[in-house]
């Protein structure tokens, strides 16, 4: 529970604080924003699915646009379908360069796959919170599509590499919550 706690809290920050933001609207793209939800879909889906939750809480309160919140909602899709993906292979993956390419750039396909269909919503209308100028393929496609599995495997990336650098100890903690 403390490991999810801090994860959460983690999550909830970096919407509010990280200096380095961009926001293109329907996009935006916060440094190490999904590095919270990585770390716990290597732990566990329930953790992923907290941390996830958690990480949306934190752009409501960095005031950013519904929509944006809204994609952030969509991160438990991808941070269950990677835990559940990674059990018993987390180890496995995380020490190939190839496996844990192909991975996250699978993660990331499911990952913005869930971001478009959120925007998308928005972007035709069905949802209230949402007027753009752009057309679909530029804003949703080009914008949230490309530009999320982009940003998802840069965070990925940041996270394997604080994953392996505190060694052991991440191992042994995951094996606790698992």
């Amino acid at each position: 529970m403390t490991v999810t706690a801090l994860l959460t809290a983690i999550a909830i920050a970096i919407p509010i604080v990280m200096p380095i933001k961009v926001l293109i609207e329907p996009a935006s793209f916060t440094l190490a924003s999904h590095v919270p939800i990585f770390f716990a879909m290597f732990l566990s889906p329930a953790i992923a699915a907290a941390v996830s939750l958690g990480s949306a809480v934190g752009f409501l309160l960095a005031g950013f646009p519904i929509v944006i919140t809204m994609r952030a909602m969509s991160h438990v899709v991808f941070a269950l379908v990677g835990a559940l993906y990674l059990r018993g292979k987390r180890e496995e993956l995380l020490s190939s360069p190839v496996k844990s390419v192909f991975f996250s750039f699978w993660i990331a396909l499911v990952h913005a796959l869930a971001e478009v269909l959120v925007v998308s919503v928005f972007f035709f209308g069905l949802a209230p919170g949402g007027t753009y100028q752009d057309g679909f393929f530029y804003a949703v496609f080009m914008l949230v599509g490309v530009g999320t599995v982009i940003h998802s495997m840069v965070d990925f990336f940041i996270t394997q590499v604080v994953w392996k650098s505190l060694g052991k100890r991440m191992n042994q903690i995951a094996v606790k919550v698992s």
